[in-house]
């Protein structure tokens, strides 16, 4: 059995329902947004509401009480508003049903963004962040950590600590609830941010710190997992979420790179005592979860 997290939960694709053609990844390529326009983009996000709604039920029926959404649920959104949508009366309607399930929802936006960035990177960020954000907005979801948007802090610059102190002066710039809403993970590779690097963003600004078990195997930083688990534990204002995964490298293929997440689970987290919730990564999504639980 998986030990102790309060809640736990997958990331964005459910591979039971997948089976049936129920997803909520649906797109399209520039060319065809260009030819289609926002016309077609509505049609598909309808489709993916639509889904990750039977999505969530599925979850609920299941036992899973957490879920990262998709950051896919609008084609090219950065392209438009969407209360511009044709379809944005249904959608809206059916985000509200989602916002009102009981269950805990999460987004993680893409590498792309770089809050410390400059320039059009930094432009680019502050829109996909707040397009996150107006989801759970549409969502009813009250701005907090509790519905989590969480990035990494993104390359260094050359300098940790310079590149740290733009990303809160940068922080400033985004909207009142997607600042509530954003937390940070530690990194995977040593010239990246640690758990104890993040301690100097959050006594900033506030920022949680997502603890990322795998990452930090991979990038302790001079800290055991437990130091680490509890550094982190101690920046929240809410039960925190944290991931877990096992390496692919050490339990299914020496060949995979180091920082390959395993398709399946093979170890429980200890979550010491404390109460958290924990997404776990694995390939297999909901499938390894329920073989670890002996389903």
């Amino acid at each position: 059995m998986i030990a102790a997290p309060s809640n736990v939960g997958y990331a964005c694709i459910n591979l039971t329902l997948q089976a049936e053609k129920i997803t909520t990844t649906r797109g399209m390529i520039k060319k065809t947004f260009t030819e289609k326009g926002v016309q077609y983009a509505s049609q598909l996000a309808l489709q993916n509401v639509q889904d990750l709604l039977k999505v969530v039920d599925w979850n609920l029926e299941h036992g899973f009480r957490l879920f990262r959404v998709t950051s896919d649920l609008f084609p090219w959104a950065s392209e438009y508003s969407i209360n511009q949508l044709p379809d944005f009366v249904e959608i809206r309607a059916i985000l509200e049903e989602i916002g009102a399930r009981p269950i805990r929802l999460t987004v993680h936006p893409g590498p792309f963004n770089h809050l410390a960035g400059q320039g059009k990177v930094l432009d680019n960020t502050i829109v996909d962040l707040e397009y996150h954000s107006e989801v759970f907005d549409l969502m009813g979801l009250k701005p907090s950590h509790w519905n989590k948007i969480n990035i990494h802090a993104g390359g260094t610059y050359g300098d940790k600590s310079a590149t740290l102190n733009r990303f809160a002066q940068n922080f400033g710039k985004l909207s009142e609830k997607l600042r509530a809403r954003l937390t940070v993970e530690n990194d995977d590779r040593p010239t990246l941010y640690s758990v104890r690097d993040l301690t100097e963003l959050h006594e900033r600004i506030g920022t949680p710190i997502v603890f990322d078990y795998f990452h930090h195997s991979l990038h302790p930083d001079g800290m055991t997992e437990e130091e680490a688990f509890i550094m982190a534990y101690d920046t929240w204002d809410v039960r925190p979420v944290f991931h877990y995964s096992d390496s692919r490298q050490e339990r299914e293929d020496p060949k995979a790179r180091r920082e390959a997440h395993a398709d399946w689970l093979y170890s429980p987290a200890n979550t010491y005592g404390r109460e958290v919730d924990i997404v776990f990564e694995s390939k297999m999504k909901e499938l390894s979860i329920m073989r670890m639980r002996g389903e």
